[in-house]
Parts: structure tokens; C-alpha cells; sequence
């Protein structure tokens, strides 16, 4: 099958979760289809990248670079239009010129769109061939908490964004003839009367890559990770520091809190300090999970799949999340992972697991079973690849 894909991000290296569902995707689609990938970048890609990729796409790659000056008029654009700044970010009049030549030029059976922040580059081709939607998660969602919590001048804004998030995430699902979603949590959120018909598909975790490492030295007490920059993570993280590692320190003076992963934002890197490292981009993320003993995900806010969670849990480290975050793993609590919700509960499930070693290394063991079981790349994408026909 000819398969034209489009995404908001060149799919490597893997520091995102868009990109690292996106990538392993192709990986797997690549086996079996002839692949034309148009991707959108906001920064240089690196040859070591391009190469990566290249070898999935068979049928050519174009990557459209977004320029800052032409974002801001394509935002205020979308400002003034009435469409989502998401949306706007990532629509360019020159990119669209690019995506309407390679339609007509590859004529593709089927077109594969990654995020509604897409959607608008194929609104011009409804009907002219089959489309599907991974909306992944619901960006509405996120930004309806976003408004709750930003600060009081911010919130209009993010509440107008909200609202047009949940309409343009409606709209287009008469776009297309398929649609994915990473979890029922998210599915229920989409406000039309159809969205019981979006297939559910889960990421999956490279188990081969992510494995135990029992005889790491351990030196940090509590660790977490993920994109520093991207809000839920940014609120998270302070969450952990501020609130729950004061608690847990109350029974481990010295315990230490590790928050690795890329570009930090200032909130971010104002926790470093005696007991809280700030480590920036880690070349290999699979250290800082060897290194720790227990690994803490106080989501608050945003929806979808954490992959930090399938990576920690792969890694055989007994975890510690909230309700948001394990709505949509599916863990049993007290068995694969601790799930619980106020800076009280979550701090004295982490001190459970420091005093306790032989119960978090049980925990442990059946959360790696757990993901081996349920999160593959192969069993994800097949359910993916079916709707294509």
C-alpha cells in the first residue's frame, strides 16, 4: 500500500511522545508499506536524524522547516479567524502548497494524519482518498486544567483556546474516514455523538531496549522525567519537588529527587538545590532509571499515555502516579504500581517503597510483567494498520 503520512514533528530523536509514537509506527509500517513521510520541524535536523528516518520511507521524505516570523503571522492569523492557536502554529501557507504536490504527485491509498494540529493541511482533500486521524490525546482537555491553574491574567486566553480546541477536535473528525485515540479516557473527551467509533490504540515500549539493570549503583532516592519544557511535566515536577519530596523527607532527610529531561523551563531549573538535581538532557534516559530507586509521576494535569511510566515500569522500578495518569495504563493499584492522589498519599507511598525494598522489588517485578504483557510496538500498530484497508 502507498501510505502518505504528516506530522507536526520530525519523528527522532525520541524526546517527545508524539515523535516517539510517531516513530515506532513507522518502524513497524515500514515492514509492510511504501512509505512518503511529510513532516513539519521548528528546528534543524540532524543529518544522524535524517538518516534514522530516511530508512522508513521508502517513497521519499520532505521535512518543511517552520520559521519563528511566519509562525507568529500564521498564529494571529488563526487569532483572528477563529481557529485554534494550535492550529495555527503549525499551518503554513508554503507547507500546504508542499502537502497538495505530493497528493498529486504520489497519489496515495491511504493518508495517515497525526494530531488534529495537521488536520487543517488535508481539510482541501476531504474525499479525494482515505484518510485517518490519530488524535493521540485531547489537547481540550489539557487546556481546559491549564486555564483552571495558569495565572489569573493567562486564563482567559487558555480558556478561548480550550473552547476552540473543542470544536476544531469535532470538526475534523467528519474529515476523516478512521480515527485513533491512546486511551478511552481520552476517547469520552472528543464532543461529537460518533466517538465511541475511534479505535483505541495504545503505544507500545521497546522491551529489548528498556530492560532491568539490578546492578546499577542507586543514587538517587525518587526520580522523574520527561520533556521539562512541556507543561504537564513542568507542573508535575514542581508538584514533586515543592510538595510531596518536604513530606517524604520528613522520614528521609537525605532522600534526593532527580528530574531528568530535555530544555527545562525556569520553574524547572528554580528546584535545583541541595536535594533536588536538575539534569537537562540525558544522552541515554535508561541511566537515570538505573540510578533510581523509586520513580514518582504526580501527573496533575494533560491526558494520554505516559511513556515515562511504560519505560520506568519496563525497567523493573516500582512507581508511584495519580489516578490521571493510570486512567489510561490501566495498572491495578497495589500491584503493578502505587496509584494514589494528595501530596500526603503520594509522599507515603514513596516512603513505602524506601522503607520496604523487598515489597517495591515485588511491585517492581509485576509491573516490568505487566508492560511486556500489554505494551507492544507490534500489537499497537496492527490495530492501526487494520483500518487502512
Amino acid at each position: 500500500m502507498k501510505l502518505f503520512v504528516l506530522l507536526s514533528r520530525f519523528p527522532y530523536p525520541l524526546d517527545k511522545g508524539d515523535k516517539l509514537r510517531a516513530f515506532h509506527q513507522l518502524r513497524y509500517l515500514a515492514e509492510r508499506h511504501e512509505i512518503c513521510l511529510f513532516a513539519l520541524s521548528d528546528e534543524e535536523v540532524s543529518a544522524d536524524a535524517m538518516a534514522q528516518v530516511r530508512l522508513l520511507c521508502r517513497a521519499g521524505l520532505v521535512v518543511h522547516r517552520l520559521k519563528r516570523p511566519r509562525i507568529a503571522r500564521n498564529m494571529a492569523r488563526a487569532l483572528a479567524t477563529g481557529r485554534p492557536l494550535q492550529v495555527g502554529y503549525f499551518h503554513d501557507a508554503l507547507a500546504q502548497r508542499q502537502v497538495d504536490g505530493l497528493l498529486r504527485d504520489f497519489q496515495p491509498d491511504h493518508v495517515y494524519c497525526q494530531l488534529i494540529r495537521m488536520a487543517e493541511y488535508l481539510r482541501p482533500h476531504v474525499g479525494e482518498v482515505p484518510m485517518t486521524l490519530d488524535y493521540m490525546d485531547v489537547f481540550s482537555a489539557g487546556m481546559v486544567r491549564r486555564a483552571t491553574q495558569a495565572p489569573l491574567w493567562q486564563r482567559a486566553v487558555w480558556a478561548l483556546e480550550a473552547q476552540r480546541l473543542l470544536a476544531y477536535e469535532a470538526a475534523a473528525f467528519n474529515w476523516f474516514q478512521h480515527h485513533t485515540i491512546i486511551s478511552d479516557q481520552d476517547r469520552q473527551l472528543i464532543q461529537h455523538p460518533r466517538r465511541n467509533e475511534i479505535e483505541i490504540v495504545l503505544n507500545g515500549i521497546d522491551t529489548d531496549f528498556f530492560q532491568p539493570q539490578p546492578a546499577v549503583e542507586k543514587t538517587c532516592d525518587v526520580l522523574f522525567c520527561g520533556n521539562m519544557s512541556y507543561h504537564p511535566n513542568v507542573d508535575a515536577a514542581c508538584f514533586l519537588a515543592e510538595e510531596i519530596m518536604p513530606l517524604v523527607r520528613q522520614r528521609h532527610p537525605a532522600a534526593r529527587l532527580l528530574v531528568a529531561g530535555t530544555t527545562p523551563a525556569p520553574r524547572v531549573q528554580a528546584l535545583a538545590s541541595a536535594h533536588v538535581e536538575i539534569s537537562g538532557w540525558v544522552p541515554d534516559i535508561r541511566a537515570a532509571y538505573a540510578a533510581a530507586r523509586v520513580f514518582a509521576a504526580p501527573m496533575r494535569v494533560g491526558t494520554g499515555l505516559q511513556n515515562k511510566l511504560l519505560e520506568a515500569m519496563a525497567m523493573a522500578l516500582p512507581c508511584v502516579t495519580t489516578p490521571l495518569a493510570n486512567n489510561a495504563l490501566g495498572g491495578t493499584d497495589g500491584e503493578e504500581l502505587l496509584v494514589t492522589k494528595t501530596p500526603q498519599e503520594l509522599a507515603q507511598a514513596i516512603i513505602a517503597l524506601l522503607d520496604n525494598p523487598s515489597q517495591a522489588a515485588k511491585l517492581a517485578t509485576r509491573g516490568h510483567a505487566f508492560v511486556k504483557a500489554h505494551y507492544t510496538w507490534a500489537g499497537a500498530t496492527s490495530r492501526l494498520e487494520a483500518l487502512f484497508g
